[in-house]
């Protein structure tokens, strides 16, 4: 392509373009890709689509929650199932994620029970998992930080000495196409490559960083400036499932046996708002969310069983059961949260005391005792 030819149409489309990866279409229809072969069984096929209900079911439940005072803030994933869960199902127990704040999907395959989400964006707790007991790492909101601690994490599996066994790991970082123009993951392309370490950066490229259309953002498609740092980039169909399982599983199969880091840029598209304090009609068409829709991630899986007579009606009015009693459980948990004692705020910020967290908490214990207790 020739500087030329990358000023006239510097992206390929929405479409994805002719690289793209994809193994079922948005009709439904299954199609191979020989780099990428894949082998699912009809029960695998029948679990991915009731992970990709359930978490949107998760998600919609915490739009609202959040829309009706309960959740102060929420990152919606809508219209992103398919690349998180086809991702999220392509980890191992040994492989480490670094995410950002949307991963909600990712989350759910690692085992992280969503109303411990719902309570870091509730307020009451710092998000409350351990990252070592689910293999996924605490949300970032600090755009692209998260690329940095997770090639420093991937540098020290390789400094294991594990890499190559039944015991190595790979670490995944997760980011928006947004994240590409900071400084911190460009920085951490260049220690992964020159390190030759065994990472996955997985770009979930929904075409907006908040009002900022892609266009804005790069001349080339987002996986090609991997070759740039010395290391494969690849682009994958974000709302096809299968094929992000499937790319994604290579590539931490190469992460892990000592072939080094991958980008992986899932196109996609966000279908909701960057994040529920943003109105997206600002600054978007409403053709291209429409255009959007009939690429959805969940639609294509329903015809695909259907088709192939792989579902029944009645599984699938069975999952949209499980998802309303999922969501209701969900609503139930998050207003029964305790609100936490005011110092609760300076637990679990540093492993060990801190002399300055210890005198700022000192501080405002003092602050607290001016005030007159009111009776119950």
């Amino acid at each position: 392509m020739t500087i030329d030819s990358m000023r006239a149409a510097p992206h390929q489309g929405d479409d994805g373009g002719p690289g793209l990866v994809q193994l079922l279409t948005p009709e439904g229809e299954r199609v191979e890709h020989p780099d990428y072969p894949l082998d699912v069984t009809a029960d695998e096929l029948r679990g991915l689509y009731r992970d990709l209900v359930v978490v949107r079911g998760i998600d919609r439940e915490a739009v609202s929650l959040t829309r009706q005072g309960e959740l102060g803030l929420w990152a919606s994933l809508l219209g992103q199932e398919a690349a998180q869960i086809g991702s999220g199902r392509a980890l191992t127990g040994t492989d480490m994620v670094f995410p950002t704040y949307r991963e909600h999907g990712v989350a759910y395959c690692r085992g992280v029970e969503p109303i411990k989400l719902l309570g870091m964006f509730r307020g009451v707790n710092h998000s409350g998992w351990n990252p070592a007991e689910h293999g996924f790492h605490l949300y970032t909101i600090v755009i692209g930080s998260q690329t940095l601690h997770a090639t420093g994490y991937a540098m020290g599996i390789q400094r294991d000495g594990v890499l190559g066994t039944p015991n190595a790991g790979a670490a995944i970082a997760y980011f928006g196409d947004g994240a590409t123009s900071q400084g911190d993951v460009n920085e951490a392309f260049v220690f992964a490559s020159v390190a030759h370490a065994p990472i996955v950066f997985f770009c979930q490229n929904n075409q907006w960083a908040i009002s900022e259309p892609l266009e804005r953002q790069s001349r080339i498609p987002l996986y090609r400036r991997a070759q740039g740092f010395g290391f494969p980039g690849v682009r994958v169909d974000g709302n096809d499932v299968l094929a992000c399982l499937a790319v994604t599983r290579a590539a931490l199969e190469n992460a892990r046996t000592g072939q080094g880091p991958t980008l992986v840029e899932a196109y996609t598209y966000r279908m909701g708002a960057h994040t529920t304090t943003d109105d997206p009609t600002r600054y978007r068409l409403k053709s291209d969310e429409e255009a959007w829709k009939l690429k959805d991630p969940i639609e294509r899986v329903r015809a695909y069983l259907a088709r192939e007579g792989l579902a029944s009606e009645t599984f699938f009015r069975s999952v949209d059961d499980e998802a309303k009693a999922v969501a209701a459980d969900l609503r139930k948990e998050c207003r029964a949260l305790p609100d936490p004692p005011p110092g609760a705020m300076f637990e679990h910020v540093y492993a060990a005391p801190h002399p300055l967290m210890t005198e700022e908490q000192e501080a405002f214990a003092a602050y607290l005792d001016t005030f007159e207790e009111v009776p119950a």
